[in-house]
């Protein structure tokens, strides 16, 4: 069942539109178990749409097997969606950083508290991000060390490679979910892939991850996959990778594997003068979960990041 839960004038004669779909199982207990997907507060970040339909089509196909209800918010930015804009356009400000919102403040802000409300008294929200277009990330789970204790059993569970924890930026104060770990919803930050693009095979992955912790929270009785037990950033230490120089950027290293202390990273060229001039090694091993996607760089530009200190698969 599709509802609205925010709907708001703009100018022009537009609105701002965010929808969630509502499916429930057949017979549903006083207790029975919500789960909330959200994604799409990033305009450029795809990833989450394919989940949230592969999700949907799962769950219709079985709904015989759900005992609980499960709520997914495709589109919490849907004009940056529209204009391919990570942003928001109304005032150019970043969707995830303005909650819990305030009903009496900016349009936003309003948008903001009546996600927040809605989200209120789930089990669990996941809010699914991509990366950017500059870097590809693995799949993997971001927590803040203040709820990484709560959060970690539902981490474990979600088929990713790595669990990040104190990962400031995207659990900052002000995204959407420290707001709900504030409110006492446990609320994981799930990244892969690259802005604008959908990685399908990164996206099932995630869904079948999905229906473990539904079967976790005793809301899925049906088909749901064993998965291996990510990395965790606690381990080891995360190295980040800069460049030194302006150029492009030539990976040699493959994303999501180990690279051994030495080895390269990849170089910084001139394509004028035909020079190198940077070649990155890596200081320490370890599994590369960040890779630069986007060639061209300038000096500071992240190139990579390391996860070190743990072992290398066999």
């Amino acid at each position: 069942m599709i509802e609205r839960i925010v709907e708001m004038e703009l100018p022009a004669g537009e609105k701002l539109i965010i929808e969630k779909n509502r499916i429930q199982g057949e017979r549903l207990r006083a207790d029975a178990a919500r789960l909330a997907i959200v994604t799409g507060s990033h305009g450029d970040e795809l990833e989450g749409q394919y989940i949230c339909y592969e999700t949907a089509r799962r769950l219709k196909e079985g709904l015989q097997f759900l005992s609980g209800t499960v709520d997914i918010y495709p589109a919490l930015n849907p004009l940056g969606i529209d204009v391919v804009q990570r942003t928001s356009p109304l005032g150019n400000v970043d969707m995830n950083r303005v909650f819990p919102g305030s009903p009496d403040g900016t349009l936003l802000e309003q948008a903001a508290a009546r996600i927040v409300e809605d989200l209120e008294g789930a089990d669990l929200c996941l809010d699914i991000h991509a990366s950017d277009v500059f870097v590809r990330e693995i799949p993997q789970v971001r927590l803040s060390e203040d709820f990484a204790e709560k959060l970690l059993p539902y981490a474990r569970l979600m088929n990713v490679d790595m669990v990040w924890t104190n990962a400031t930026a995207t659990v900052h104060e002000s995204t959407l979910a420290h707001a709900m770990n504030s409110r006492g919803v446990p609320a994981l930050v799930v990244e892969l892939g690259v802005g604008n693009r959908i990685s399908p095979e990164y996206g099932s992955r995630i869904v079948d991850g999905i229906f473990n912790v539904m079967n976790l929270l005793g809301m899925w009785k049906g088909k749901h996959s064993m998965v291996g037990m990510p990395a965790v950033s606690t381990d080891g230490e995360v190295e980040f990778i800069r460049a030194s120089v302006n150029g492009m950027f030539l990976p040699s290293a493959a994303h999501n594997h180990y690279i051994r202390q030495g080895e390269k990273i990849g170089e910084i060229v001139d394509v004028i003068n035909g020079t190198i001039k940077q070649e990155i090694f890596a200081h320490k091993s370890g599994l590369i979960f960040t890779l630069r996607e986007y060639p061209l760089v300038y000096e500071g530009a992240l190139l990579a990041r390391i996860l070190t200190g743990i072992e290398e698969k066999k």
